[in-house]
């Protein structure tokens, strides 16, 4: 529903149909990542996305995913990608390290390789924040893959 007149809008785009996804999950703080993973891979399913078309990696922890996602943009076989992680405040500054530089690091996969990211790496104060946020997260990174898949390919057809 176009909100301005005389103006094209693409609006948001949730069905899944033909893409194909990447998923990046850290092996760190495990019950958490696994919530994630289950809401994120049932919104796919649910959006229309075959499980077969997705792939999912999993690597020691948050500060691994970035280059597991580069890779994976740089083979040209995935419409989008998603980041699944947990990273839970400890005593140390590693927290702040951990969660910055994964992020930046997501970042810069979608500049560099115009793949879209989306960001499922939770940053909390304690387990027990993470676990009630996992599953919404889960679901909400799955919906942001796939409408970033869908308005890239409507950016490219309205380019040509």
């Amino acid at each position: 529903m176009a909100r301005y007149d005389n103006i094209l809008e693409l609006e948001p785009e949730l069905g899944g149909s033909g893409l194909r996804i990447g998923i990046v999950m850290s092996r760190f703080n495990l019950d958490v990542s696994e919530g994630l993973l289950g809401a994120c891979t049932a919104e796919l399913t649910k959006c229309g996305v075959e499980e077969s078309a997705m792939l999912l990696v999993t690597v020691p922890g948050a500060l691994e995913i970035p280059l597991t996602l580069q890779k994976m943009a740089l083979t040209d076989q995935f419409d989008a990608l998603i980041a699944l992680g947990a990273v839970i405040r400890g005593d140390t500054y590693h927290f702040e390290v951990v969660a910055n530089e994964s992020a930046s690091g997501l970042a810069a996969v979608q500049l560099d390789t115009g793949i879209p990211v989306a960001n499922g790496i939770l940053t909390t104060q304690n387990e027990d924040d993470a676990l009630s946020r996992m599953r919404t997260k889960g679901i909400e990174t799955a919906q942001a893959a796939i409408e970033m898949a869908n308005l890239l390919r409507q950016l490219d057809e309205i380019s040509q």
